[in-house]
């Protein structure tokens, strides 16, 4: 029987410490412990599939808590019958020791307590989700009928923006002298001045057709 130790972070950012000094307090060699730092999204991560091809019947794959396996539940799941039943290795869960499959030897129940915790919590992280997007829409709707707008706000411009838009046109000045004179970003200040020309544009179509 050998012991495996996993852990992922979501990004290179994020610091694997905690999850490491906690294997190893119960005893987890270092070269046994597999390293993802990548999305919970997807199970498609070298490490942890470097772990699966290791694996044989009888051992023991240690997490510090379920969401490092996976953030989806479904996929959770598929990766949980996989370990336990088609490798038939041992899942333990350091924050969760209800989840752990090999609480009681020479039987069924450890697995099965296991597998009726995940399929609840499945269950639960699903609803809530659904519950998350309900309050979102409703939330949304509502702000919109008292007149709000979603998006992302514009900055103000400066004062004498409208004066340098003007010398612009009037090719009397370079976008990037009159950006720097304003202290506004190239980008920024062209296209605030091609979303006033549009507004221009829009304003003389609707007197001639007026």
């Amino acid at each position: 029987m050998n012991i495996y130790g996993y852990i992922r972070v979501s990004s290179r950012d994020q610091n694997e410490d905690r999850q490491l000094l906690s294997l190893k307090r119960i005893g987890v060699l270092e070269k046994n412990i597999y390293l993802d730092k990548i999305s919970g999204k997807s199970f498609v991560r070298p490490q942890y599939l470097q772990l699966l091809k290791r694996l044989k019947k009888g051992d023991i794959v240690i997490i510090k808590s379920i969401d490092r396996l996976g953030r989806n539940y479904e996929e959770i799941l598929e990766q949980w019958r996989k370990i336990t039943k088609e490798i038939g290795a041992d899942i333990q869960v350091i924050d969760m020791p209800l989840l752990n499959t090999n609480t009681a030897h020479g039987d069924l129940t450890g697995v099965f307590i296991a597998d009726l915790v995940l399929q609840i919590l499945a269950y639960v992280a699903e609803t809530e989700r659904a519950f998350i997007r309900q309050r979102q829409a409703e939330g949304i709707a509502a702000a919109q009928r008292r007149g709000i707008q979603f998006g992302c706000k514009k900055k103000n411009v400066p004062e004498n923006f409208e004066k340098y838009y003007q010398l612009w046109c009037e090719d009397k000045i370079s976008l990037r002298k009159a950006a720097a004179d304003l202290q506004m970003n190239y980008s920024t200040f062209y296209r605030r001045c091609m979303e006033l020309k549009e507004g221009e544009k829009n304003k003389l179509k609707k007197r001639y057709k007026g």
